[in-house]
């Protein structure tokens, strides 16, 4: 076959809808990626707009251009718009984009689960934009703190659209996190050991795990004040057991590592752009990668600096000084490492290098005004003034935003296959970095002179007038600069004239494919022998359109890549993708009646909306695997592989096991709610503990035996070769008999009574939950036996649903253990 052909046969294969049916329909990673940056900037545009609007009414004293009601609609959902629809969904969508590029491979792991995170992004943002138009926009804060978020001192809607409309766009960062670690992790070109990677797809990598250790205990906090607002539940009610702390430390125990998931991917683009645009490889491989995943683990230490006017004891405040103080050295090593690898080359001054040196000055700065609020005595000082406005975005814009320029400009030629001919990103990039320091030196300025923050006006004569002034005016030109990027890339998207396939002559494999990018991504996989394949083999490009590397065959007519093992990079198995659906929309708009139905307080919307998700679930998985066993597939090279669906880990069961992951920290921060309240909030002892006589011992003890032995014994009668109908019946009995054992802590509590009994409610609801959820899981593997789909080799779907089980079985021992114990001791 020739390479023409090749390419229109991969093409039928991977292609995605025509029309406009394409864009509801795809679950191609470069359609979606290019789909997640579209909205991230428009959403970027709004945010602008919002940011404009607040420097216009700070610019003199005793301004009327917005009241103060609007004004707290606006400055929220700035905020909330810049961290939750901006930030964090544009690393998303650039590493749904890039990630199966610079890796070798075809696709992410789960395609349509990309999907599906990317509408629940459309959906719940839309949510947050529709408030804003109707003038019921949330007014409290993007940090939404109680008391002032609560029912009382916040009756309306506006609170709730943030806490549903946030939770809803959290799942999309949850299913993109998954999605990344088990690509990073197992979809890479053979060869590519974990050494062998480039260095984006670490950084991806500690990001994503980031993400789903980071984001649930805002989900958590999300889910207790909507229980409060709707139900009643006090759990931030110190009359009734509560502590608005509470929210503060669950808000910033996802707050602080929200910064440097932030940073991170930033961080990446760096140190993949940095060595490109200095002629030479990066300096200190190793070494960066250590201080990635060390600022990732240390991140999560930092939270309470947020709260050190909050009353903590000063011995707590001298551990989270000094923690705070010691993330600089991580940050510090990387920074180093870039210096040098610009010293030992020999660099061009080209755009994507005038943005990183913007960079380097802008996020310095950033970080060592951070360092100073990391110092308590000083933090006193200017903490809830506009200096650490002023630090917030000389980090985020000069640590997040610069970087992504830069990627911008690098990556347009890959994406729109044409160079640059209109000059206006010069232009734009001197009116956004003169325009940015000159807002936010002044912003600093008249923090240290007391200006508060989230005030909408000040009166004469204390200092402010000229230098806020000066702010908004530089404000007004940064935003004209952004405005010149959207149009210079636009124009050379659109007129520019073709450009080579590597203008930047770089060493990395996403250079090593057609530009613009074919559906398919490469004609066949190669074989990585190092971190920069093209600099070792720049043939390597027309080796793999003739079909010289891995998969060059189309002959089967489906979606085939290979996944690897984990360290070494040896090929493991072959995965099937779906081709084209509209499934992912479908449930991400079922899923929407959820939080569409808690909204309105609609309530019976929610289990008719639930019930919609299950049923859209079991067709989406049904669609998985095969009902007989095909045996090793020739996948080139002399190589044959065994299928996915005839493995002990298949894709599913990784997914399963980062999903539990992001799982385990949501629970692991309800007990520490639990904990919080016991030993910190008012009000308590609670009137009478809960007591658990024999019954729900017994139940729990016997479900969860009886469950994971079931499992179990399917499994290896499916190994012998024999029906596993006994072991699943004993594993569905054990599911009822936990979700029983949690449903006697309902009946044993009220949940509005106090803050104690709303948490055991909340415990007792977690673990019937996942009861039911095993239940489920257990009936569908049985359907899924019954028709032939797990049997001999195919038994990677029971490992998964043992994989839940386990999980279920540890979290109603340890939930309903927590809950049973101080009635026992009492």
């Amino acid at each position: 076959m020739n390479a023409l052909r090749r390419h229109r046969a991969l093409t039928r294969i991977w292609a995605s809808d025509p029309g406009w049916k394409g864009w509801f329909t795809t679950v191609n990673h470069t359609d979606l990626g290019r789909m997640f940056l579209f909205v991230a900037v428009f959403f970027f545009v709004i945010g602008g707009i919002l940011a404009m609007l607040i420097r216009a009414q700070l610019a003199t004293p005793r301004s009327a251009f917005v009241g103060p009601d609007i004004y707290n609609q606006i400055f929220t959902m700035h905020g909330t718009i810049m961290m939750f629809l901006f930030a964090i969904p544009l690393f998303e969508g650039l590493a749904v984009y890039l990630l199966p590029k610079i890796l070798g491979t075809r696709d992410l792991a789960f395609p349509r689960l990309t999907a599906y995170g990317f509408w629940c992004y459309v959906f719940g943002g839309s949510l947050l934009i529709v408030s804003l138009l109707a003038g019921i926009a949330p007014d409290s804060g993007w940090f939404m703190y109680p008391p002032l978020s609560s029912r009382i001192a916040s009756p309306g809607i506006n609170t709730d659209f943030w806490l549903l409309g946030i939770t809803f766009v959290e799942i999309s960062a949850i299913c993109a996190s998954v999605e990344i670690t088990v690509t990073v992790l197992r979809y890479r070109a053979p060869g590519m050991s974990l050494p062998r990677m480039p260095i984006f797809a670490w950084y991806a990598l500690v990001t994503a795990v980031m993400i789903l250790t980071g984001f649930p205990p805002l989900i958590l906090g999300s889910i207790l004040l909507e229980l409060e607002r709707a139900f009643g539940m006090p759990f931030f009610q110190v009359e009734h057991g509560g502590d608005s702390l509470l929210w503060q430390h669950l808000f910033w125990l996802f707050g602080h590592p929200e910064v440097y998931i932030i940073f991170l991917p930033a961080a990446g683009v760096v140190s993949m752009i940095l060595p490109v645009m200095a002629r030479t490889t990066l300096l200190g491989y190793g070494w960066i990668v250590a201080a990635a995943v060390t600022l990732g683990v240390l991140s999560f230490g930092l939270w309470v600096h947020h709260m050190f006017t909050t009353g903590i004891p000063h011995m707590g405040l001298a551990f989270f000084s000094a923690a705070s103080t010691l993330v600089a050295v991580p940050t510090g090593v990387q920074i180093f490492a870039w210096i040098g690898t610009i010293w030992k080359g020999s660099p061009q001054l080209k755009l994507p290098m005038m943005w990183i040196l913007a960079f380097f000055a802008t996020f310095v700065i950033g970080g060592l005004t951070g360092v100073m609020v990391a110092v308590v005595p000083f933090d006193w000082q200017v903490h809830d003034t506009h200096f650490i406005v002023a630090h917030l975005h000389y980090v985020l814009v000069g640590g997040f935003v610069f970087p992504m320029l830069a990627a911008l400009y690098y990556w347009m030629p890959h994406a729109t296959g044409r160079k640059r001919f209109f000059k206006l990103g010069e232009t734009a990039f001197w009116l956004i970095t003169i325009g940015f320091h000159v807002t936010f030196l002044a912003v600093h300025w008249v923090g240290l002179l007391g200006q508060r923050r989230r005030i909408h006006t000040y009166d004469e004569g204390q200092g402010w007038e000229v230098i806020n002034l000066v702010a908004s005016v530089g404000g007004f030109v940064t935003a004209v600069g952004f405005a010149l990027v959207i149009v210079d890339v636009a124009l050379n998207a659109a007129v520019a004239i073709r450009g080579s396939r590597d203008p930047w002559h770089a060493g990395t494999l996403e250079w090593a494919m057609p530009t613009p990018p074919p559906a398919y991504n490469f004609a066949s996989l190669p074989l990585i022998e190092s971190r920069n394949p093209l600099y070792d083999d720049p043939d390597l490009p027309v080796c793999l359109v003739r079909g010289e590397g891995y998969l060059g065959d189309p002959s089967r007519g489906r979606r085939e890549t290979l996944t690897l093992e984990v360290a070494s990079g040896r090929p493991a198995y072959v995965v099937i993708f779906p081709s084209n659906t509209a499934l992912p929309i479908l449930m991400a708009f079922i899923t929407g009646g959820i939080f569409v139905g808690m909204l309105l307080k609609l309530y019976w919307l929610v289990p008719l909306a639930a019930l919609g998700v299950a049923a859209m679930v079991v067709r989406w998985v049904w669609s998985l695997g095969s009902n007989r066993d095909e045996g090793p597939l020739e996948v080139g090279r002399g190589l044959t592989l065994p299928l996915a669906s005839e493995v002990a880990d298949p894709p599913g069961w990784w997914g399963s096991l980062f999903l539990l992951l992001a799982n385990a920290t949501l629970f692991g921060s309800l007990l520490f709610g639990y904990a919080f309240l016991w030993t910190v909030a008012p009000n308590w002892p609670p009137p009478k503990y809960l007591e658990p006589g024999l019954v729900g011992p017994a139940l729990v003890l016997g479900g969860t035996a009886l469950s994971m032995a079931g499992i179990r014994l399917a499994r290896w009668k499916l190994r012998c070769g024999s029906g596993p109908w006994l072991g699943l019946l004993l594993s569905v009995v054990g599911a009822v008999g936990t979700g029983m054992a949690a449903g006697t802590l309902l009946l044993g509590t009220s949940f509005d009574a106090h803050a104690y009994s709303a948490t055991i409610w909340v415990i007792g609801g977690y673990v019937l939950f996942h009861a039911g959820l095993v239940g489920g899981m257990i009936t569908f593997l049985t359907l899924r036996a019954a028709a032939g789909y797990v049997a001999g080799r195919r038994v990677g779907e029971a490992r998964i649903v043992q994989l839940w089980t386990d999980y279920t079985a540890a979290v109603a021992l340890l939930g309903l253990g927590v809950a049973w114990v101080p009635g026992v001791l009492t």
